[in-house]
């Protein structure tokens, strides 16, 4: 509901126009649960008569029957409204509610305060200019707070609102407020120049929400409502350079070609020379086009369609920028991210990166450190939990165009997808392009990989066997290689206990290190297919995440995935190694089968059973195949 005016019943549009000419404060409200977010938000929409009278009566009703005020009005009930939430008293998803005063518009998020929806906090915090960190006056200072304020930090808000709350419950003490305040200051000079104003209140109450209080006539300060709307809030995005995403070619018909996006940063007019990036290809703006008519300036924030004077290549992902001051290009960045998954972050692990319009392979290639949200303190890790926070190099499959987040939130943020559920699992705030990035290139060579397999008068693969400790890969790989050699096929195995004597003893059994060494294997392997040989690897490798990657790295049908299927109870009784004995004794963790997975091939090209069939009978079964698929032919064609 808007702010109410006498401009509505005798003159609409000079109402709408002052509306579309108020400024706009997008907030949030966070910090511990049970610290009163969502009572203060519904305590300003309730003083501030922002409320129709059908939802007045529905509060009132819904706080007798499930409000925790007793019969009073309980204000939480405004924007709780999920049933779980009102079941357990507490906030679960972001809420957004609009609301206006005659000097200000506003979009408040009311975010949860629980550990495990720190990810939606963090969602709300993303678009937002200031932050209210509510804090429970009778607990001080928790690591939720802490916590809360590093994310507001990290995605770029520079106001704060230390709103001290539940001073009712505290006598209204000056004392109770000062040493929180200040214990607040000290943890929050680490976080760089942030904008702090405390405010001791009580929303229940109404103390110091729209008119200052008389119980506490020691504090001098602004009232909540006359801080939020007088906060001045500069948008850094209108006055730095221009940016564009293109999210549509506009093609309606044979005679009109536009790139339509919303801008990201800058301004924009008729003439101004702009490049297209990652191409770099130089042109200028004809005309920008919006629904109406033709403008003559757009700025950051409205969603326009661009003309361009020459027929350039340009398609959803690229970026247009002004010429003189363009966006950096790069493949490798540096960038914070915050994990927001129950399954861990795996440095090599592959994931889908989403960056302004565009969505590319990648991964987390090394994560350097993990902050501690307590004392900010940089910790050595090799994987990031749930709610966890770490500096990360991240590797994509391609190009992209960025700004630092810092300068510009849209060009400078990501979302990280997992890619078999398609789940969000992280965000990233870009920090810079890494050196390297722009110092190394593809080096062209003469002599390639068909001249290569040409040569040797073969189709070159990898054979990835894959299956339980003791399930015969590694006996298996070798008959096969055996026969192919005697095909005079060129041929390597890469096994998984010899490789770890070298290239891999660096690197233990827990899930990342698993992660890395089928990383390390999937390049070496690479590598062999591109010299043409015919390469068999033997490894459990657990995790299908990883074996799609290695697929991914080598042409299509260059990867054949043998699944060597043997129960763990056969697998166990043979126990070529003693493994299962020791692990069964608990001398070896992260033993696969027992306390660490093994996720099994979905529709692997050969699917072998050594509980029903000899090894040597597997091998036939594989030569079968390659020899039916073309693999064992001088033409690469089905013998």
């Amino acid at each position: 509901m808007s702010h109410q005016s006498d401009l509505i019943a005798t003159d609409i549009h000079a109402y709408l126009k002052a509306q579309e000419e108020k400024s706009l404060l997008r907030f949030i409200t966070c910090g511990s649960v049970d610290d009163g977010k969502s009572t203060l938000i519904g305590r300003l929409l309730y003083d501030s008569k922002m409320i129709f009278e059908d939802q007045l009566a529905a509060l009132e009703s819904d706080s007798k029957k499930m409000g925790t005020q007793g019969q009073e009005i309980d204000f939480a009930l405004l924007v709780d409204g999920l049933a779980a939430e009102r079941e357990q008293g507490i906030t679960i998803d972001v809420a957004y509610r609009f609301f206006s005063t005659d000097k200000r518009k506003f979009i408040v998020a009311d975010t949860p305060g629980h550990e495990q929806y720190t990810r939606n906090m963090a969602t709300g915090a993303s678009t937002a200019d200031l932050a209210i960190l509510l804090i429970d006056a009778r607990r001080g200072v928790l690591t939720q707070t802490r916590r809360h304020s590093f994310i507001a930090s990290l995605l770029g808000i520079k106001h704060v609102v230390l709103a001290i709350n539940k001073m009712d419950l505290m006598d209204y003490s000056e004392y109770v407020f000062r040493d929180i305040e200040a214990e607040y200051r000290t943890f929050a000079a680490e976080l760089g120049a942030l904008n702090i104003t405390a405010i001791p209140m009580s929303a229940l109450k109404g103390d110091n929400i729209l008119t200052p209080s008389p119980e506490m006539p020691w504090y001098n300060g602004p009232t909540l409502m006359h801080h939020l709307e007088t906060v001045q809030v500069e948008d850094a995005r209108q006055s730095g350079p221009f940016r564009m995403p293109v999210q549509w070619v506009n093609r309606p018909n044979l005679d009109f070609r536009g790139f339509s996006g919303t801008i990201a940063g800058g301004t924009v007019k008729p003439g101004d020379r702009v490049k297209i990036l990652p191409s770099a290809v130089e042109t200028t703006i004809k005309s920008i086009v919006v629904h109406g008519g033709d403008l003559d300036e757009a700025v950051a924030g409205e969603a326009v369609t661009l003309t361009l004077t020459d027929e350039v290549d340009a398609s959803r992902g690229d970026v247009i920028v002004g010429k003189d001051h363009p966006a950096e290009v790069t493949d490798q960045i540096e960038a914070k991210i915050i994990w927001m998954s129950d399954e861990p972050m795996l440095p090599g692990r592959p994931y889908l990166i989403k960056t302004a319009n565009r969505t590319l392979p990648g991964q987390i290639s090394d994560l350097k450190y993990k902050v501690n949200v307590n004392t900010l303190e940089h910790t050595a890790a090799k994987k990031l939990d749930l709610n966890e926070i770490g500096v990360c190099n991240v590797s994509l499959s391609d190009r992209i165009a960025f700004d630092p987040y810092a300068q510009n939130r849209d060009m400078g943020a990501f979302i990280i997808i997992d890619r078999l559920t398609n789940n969000t699992v992280g965000v990233g705030m870009i920090d810079f392009a890494l050196r390297r990035a722009s110092n190394i290139h593809w080096q062209a060579l003469d002599v390639n990989k068909d001249a290569r397999a040409e040569m040797k008068h073969q189709r070159p693969a990898v054979l990835w066997f894959t299956g339980l400790s003791g399930s015969g890969k590694s006996t298996i790989a070798n008959i096969v290689e055996k026969r192919l050699f005697a095909r005079g096929r060129h041929t390597y195995i890469l096994d998984g206990d010899n490789i770890r004597h070298g290239l891999n003893k660096d690197l233990g059994f827990t899930d990342a290190d698993r992660v890395e060494n089928i990383r390390r294997i999937g390049e070496v392997a690479r590598l062999m297919v591109d010299a043409g040989l015919v390469v068999l690897t033997s490894f459990i490798s657990p995790f299908r995440a990883e074996r799609r990657m290695v697929r991914e790295l080598v042409a299509g049908g260059e990867f054949v995935e043998v699944f060597v299927d043997t129960p763990i109870e056969v697998c166990a009784e043979r126990d070529p190694k003693g493994l299962y004995k020791k692990a069964k004794a608990g001398e070896i963790k992260n033993f696969t089968g027992f306390d660490s997975p093994y996720e099994a091939p979905e529709v692997p090209e050969i699917h072998v059973k050594t509980a029903e069939k000899s090894a040597e009978a597997c091998a036939d079964q594989i030569i079968a195949y390659l020899e039916a698929n073309g693999y064992l032919s001088a033409n690469g064609k089905s013998t």
